[in-house]
């Protein structure tokens, strides 16, 4: 497809935004592609900027995290213009998921010589949507130890330290997860509801046949009963294997809901929400993003 004409949202409170602003115009500017760059004020923002201008270009890209992603993502979708996410937070979710190269000038350039897919996405009862994952226990309390300080110093390393001490912790919970109708119990240390099967570039896989493109959801249970159990499951994510393993559950579906006792805070794509329980719907192939060729 011919992008001609691009609005750029950036999220000059994300970690490196403000430094790859510069770079991102340059970019597109060197390819001839006209870029009207808007710079969000605070929560929302990003999505009424597009609803207000994005009938006026032919793509929206957004320079920030993947909070800002999310909040373009839907409504661009829906006015029929892909969208391109570049490399502005912390954690760049969508951005590792869909091998966009994390400086901002390459993947300018991969973007918009790239094409458009389509994806699904799920939907927290609520309205708030999301790419990749949405879950509760270590991935939240990965979140929760993570100073904005830490963030802006050491960027996604600073995730590393809060992730591996609510693993070894073992913090558990009895869920309730009904997936389609059908209720299964577990006693967990986490469960997320999955699009994506895999984060870092592919260095961990979350669950097995996980594809963002196929109608479903996966929602991932890990139940470690010690700590060498953690230290396996761990190693079975980084390979990719997770054949007869007790304690780690797979379910696909198109409506999960998530209940905890005790109530425990949800995360989705990064984004700290309330309490569960929590209720997801997939969204088939709603989202239109570029990726790289």
């Amino acid at each position: 497809m011919s992008i001609r004409r691009a609005l750029l949202v950036v999220n000059p409170a994300a970690r490196s935004a403000q430094a790859a602003e510069r770079h991102a115009c340059h970019a597109f500017d060197a390819l001839g592609v006209h870029t009207e760059l808007v710079r969000t004020t605070g929560p929302g923002d990003a999505r009424r900027q597009v609803l207000a201008r994005g009938a006026e270009f032919d793509a929206v890209f957004t320079l920030g995290g993947d909070g800002t992603a999310m909040e373009v993502i839907p409504d661009a979708s829906a006015m029929g213009m892909p969208v391109g996410v570049l490399p502005g937070g912390t954690g760049n979710l969508i951005v590792r998921a869909l091998n966009i190269p994390l400086r901002v000038s390459r993947a300018v350039r991969a973007l918009l010589k790239g094409t458009e897919r389509r994806f699904d996405l799920g939907e927290v009862q609520g309205g708030h949507s999301f790419a990749f994952a949405a879950g509760v226990g270590v991935d939240v309390a990965m979140l929760e130890g993570a100073s904005r300080e830490q963030k802006l110093r050491l960027g996604v390393a600073a995730y590393v330290t809060p992730a591996v001490s609510a693993v070894l912790a073992r913090e558990a919970f009895a869920l309730h997860a009904t997936v389609d109708g059908v209720t299964h119990t577990f006693q967990a240390t986490t469960a997320f509801v999955a699009n994506f099967g895999s984060v870092l570039g592919g260095m961990i896989t979350l669950g097995p046949e996980i594809a963002p493109d196929d109608g479903w959801l996966d929602l991932c249970v890990f139940c470690p009963e010690s700590v060498g159990d953690a230290i396996a499951m761990g190693w079975r994510v980084v390979r990719g294997d997770f054949r007869g393993m007790p304690g780690m559950h797979f379910l696909k579906g198109r409506t999960i809901r998530l209940e905890t006792t005790p109530p425990r805070r949800v995360q989705a794509d990064g984004e700290l929400l309330g309490m569960t329980p929590m209720e997801v719907t997939v969204r088939p192939l709603t989202a239109r993003l570029l990726v790289p060729a």
